[in-house]
């Protein structure tokens, strides 16, 4: 009987709890495939992402200009450059509005190629399309509104609302018609 379990236990298959060699390749595969896919689905996220997040930064760095000037009786001053596309946020320390000075300076940013600055319009009319163009913050809002049109990597058209009577600042897609304030001689009484 002792020969007979011996016998058995020598010629019975064992289970084997290894991967067999089909089922690694399978496994390599399929991880191969998933690394392949990761980088693509975050390569466009990314890009789609990038003016997202630097029209946002943009906003919010208009935004701060305002708030930081409502708590304060400081003077802030975002220079929008429309040629070297790129921006700056100053606190006014000096009367002399025409010189930066380099302690002045709280943000300085370039936009890329998948967030351009394409014009500049004011509520007053005053329109730019080079060179600079600035909006100023006192304690009582933003000296002019306007709207700052931006561009994706498609030439889609995205405004950046400056409200100068609500301090609300928005970016909304396509073209925005401005509100513009009237004149005292065209309002009828």
């Amino acid at each position: 009987m002792a020969k007979i379990k011996l016998y058995a236990e020598r010629h019975t298959p064992k289970t084997n709890s290894a991967f067999t060699m089909t089922e690694l390749i399978i496994v390599i595969v399929i991880i191969s495939l998933f690394i392949l896919l990761v980088p693509m689905n975050l390569f466009g996220l990314l890009t789609k992402n990038t003016f997202k997040v630097q029209a946002q930064e943009f906003v919010s760095t208009m935004q701060m200009a305002c708030n930081a000037a409502a708590q304060s009786d400081r003077r802030y001053e975002v220079i929008i450059d429309i040629t070297e596309q790129s921006y700056t946020l100053r606190q006014i320390t000096t009367p002399d509005l025409s010189q930066v000075l380099e302690e002045e300076i709280i943000i300085k940013s370039d936009f890329s190629d998948n967030c351009r600055l394409y014009y500049v319009l004011f509520d007053d009319g005053d329109y730019a399309n080079e060179g600079r163009a600035k909006f100023r913050a006192g304690r009582l809002g933003w000296q002019y509104g306007g709207k700052i049109v931006l561009l994706d990597s498609d030439e889609n058209e995205y405004s950046v609302v400056i409200n100068r009577l609500s301090r609300i600042i928005t970016l909304e897609r396509g073209y925005i018609e401005l509100l513009v304030p009237q004149r005292d001689d065209e309002l009828f009484f």
